[in-house]
């Protein structure tokens, strides 16, 4: 898994750069943005855990994303350096995590100043749980962007959380927000 992991991350990082303009940087080459969201589906809703008992187990993310422009398939894409947070509310059950991970969003579709597109990649939790019991997760993410101007953008976004079922306990994080970023 290990070799895997290396040999992926070996390839991310000799993509090229490109000097042309691309729809999430225009012409800068560097990005800073910050997510938070609220965690959606198993465990973040209330749920009816049994009759008359009710649970509810909130969970926030939070991540800062270093990016530069790349392209991917002749896509307009960028290559993140992402480190996370997760908050949760009941930090007794012990799914409060943060990681580091690398990942590529590409823009699929483009419109002015409007892009959608997804983004995967592999992330380091600092330990296990209940939920996912391995360190090693990927993020999938979703997301739609505007350009508010030549140095600030927004996205709402989706993503998740999970080790592609390596182990028995994958339920895996789902979190959705907003994103707002600075290029330069």
């Amino acid at each position: 898994m290990k070799k895997h992991l290396i040999s992926f991350a070996a390839a991310v990082l000799m993509m090229p750069a490109v000097a042309d303009t691309n729809i999430m940087f225009g012409d800068k080459i560097n990005s800073i943005t910050f997510y938070a969201a609220q965690g959606v589906g198993s465990g973040s809703l209330l749920k009816l855990v049994q009759p008359g008992l009710w649970d509810f187990d909130p969970q926030t993310f939070t991540m800062l994303q270093y990016s530069q422009p790349i392209k991917f398939f002749r896509l307009d894409s960028r290559l993140n350096l992402n480190m996370v947070q997760n908050f949760a509310y009941k930090s007794s059950e012990g799914l409060d995590f943060w990681g580091i991970g690398i990942s590529i969003d590409t823009a699929l579709l483009q419109y002015k100043d409007w892009y959608m597109g997804i983004g995967i990649g592999p992330y380091m939790r600092d330990h296990m749980d209940r939920w996912v019991e391995s360190r090693l997760v990927f993020g999938e993410k979703v997301f739609i962007g505007k350009n508010i101007n030549e140095d600030w953008h927004v996205e709402l976004f989706t993503i998740h959380f999970s080790n592609g079922n390596f182990t028995p306990a994958n339920e895996g994080f789902n979190f959705a927000g907003l994103s707002i970023g600075y290029k330069f």
